[in-house]
């Protein structure tokens, strides 16, 4: 009987806990979207405020993704919607945590990863932490006790806000790179860590169940990328049976100029070579017949606001 009693007031003792973190969780979530609610990486999660079923390409990936991909233009240019939750140094567990946020309200046709997200080591422990996260939000949002108002008390969860830029990050400065060298043939494959792998299968067949194509993409960069790395992600495509697109390789279709398309030497694009990798991916998506052309429907009658708004600042 006294095994029993502690068998019991362990498990009473546990399901409390639980509750009790569950009621925490509630109050310190972010009940909007935006930073003075306590949102994180605010860019890539105005993707939550997008109106429900309207995204037809989400964009994964750290930030080569939101430097060297442009939605507004893939909107003027073909009408398809995208939106980019890339974030920085965005490693592939929380790659999971925002796939899964985007396809709670959305259901793109395509998702794009971008491959450096492959290669960011994942320890177990932030493994672990960022999965307890997805059903505990508290261990995340753990420091918002600070910021706490009425509203956290008292209101419910409704997100709202949206980024005009859809997730791009416009950056035009100009900080020419030295290297052009960076994809020397070579037949040696990169190490992908184990628990990385785990992620991509987890991803791809999340993908699959909800009807998603999975594409991995690699940006230009002459810092991140080289030879080794391409060969690593193109066995890991082979295995999966997923297209890769290596931007790196395409010179002719995207022809980066290292002396003003980048902003950092290398290791990130500007809006120039940004526009480049858009314009091929716009024609890339085109070329693929899954996607409907919205610029003429009222329900994305936004999307063009939005346009008007990029434009304004682009011009300037």
């Amino acid at each position: 009987m006294t095994y029993l009693k502690r068998g019991v007031s362990v498990v009473l003792f546990l399901a409390g806990l639980f509750v009790l973190l569950q009621g925490f969780s509630y109050l310190f979530q972010p009940k909007n979207n935006m930073k003075e609610f306590g949102m994180e990486n605010v860019c890539a999660n105005g993707i939550l405020g997008e109106k429900e079923n309207t995204i037809d390409v989400l964009v994964l990936g750290d930030s080569e993704s939101y430097s060297s991909i442009t939605p507004m233009q893939i909107w003027k240019e073909t009408g398809y919607t995208t939106y980019v939750c890339g974030t920085g140094g965005q490693p592939l567990d929380y790659t999971v945590t925002m796939l899964h946020r985007a396809f709670e309200h959305q259901t793109p046709k395509i998702v794009i990863l971008e491959t450096n997200a492959i290669f960011r080591k994942v320890s177990p422990a932030k493994a672990a932490i960022t999965k307890l996260s997805t059903y505990l939000p508290v261990f995340q949002y753990h420091n918002r006790w600070k910021s706490l108002n009425w509203n956290d008390f008292t209101g419910s969860i409704k997100f709202t806000w949206t980024d005009d830029y859809k997730g791009y990050h416009y950056d035009k400065r100009t900080v020419p790179s030295k290297r052009n060298d960076h994809m020397k043939p070579t037949e040696v494959v990169a190490s992908i860590e184990k628990l990385n792998l785990q992620y991509i299968s987890q991803i791809h067949s999340f993908c699959e169940e909800n009807g998603a194509q999975l594409i991995f993409l690699s940006t230009p960069s002459t810092v991140n990328w080289n030879y080794k790395r391409h060969n690593a992600v193109q066995e890991l495509a082979s295995q999966l049976q997923c297209e890769y697109i290596d931007l790196n390789l395409m010179t002719k279709e995207v022809p980066i100029d290292w002396k003003k398309d980048t902003r950092d030497k290398g290791d990130h694009l500007n809006h120039s070579g940004a526009v480049k990798v858009t314009r091929y991916l716009s024609q890339y998506l085109q070329e693929k017949q899954l996607l409907i052309d919205h610029r003429e429907d009222q329900a994305y009658a936004k999307w063009n606001d939005s346009l008007k708004k990029y434009e304004s600042i682009i011009k300037k």
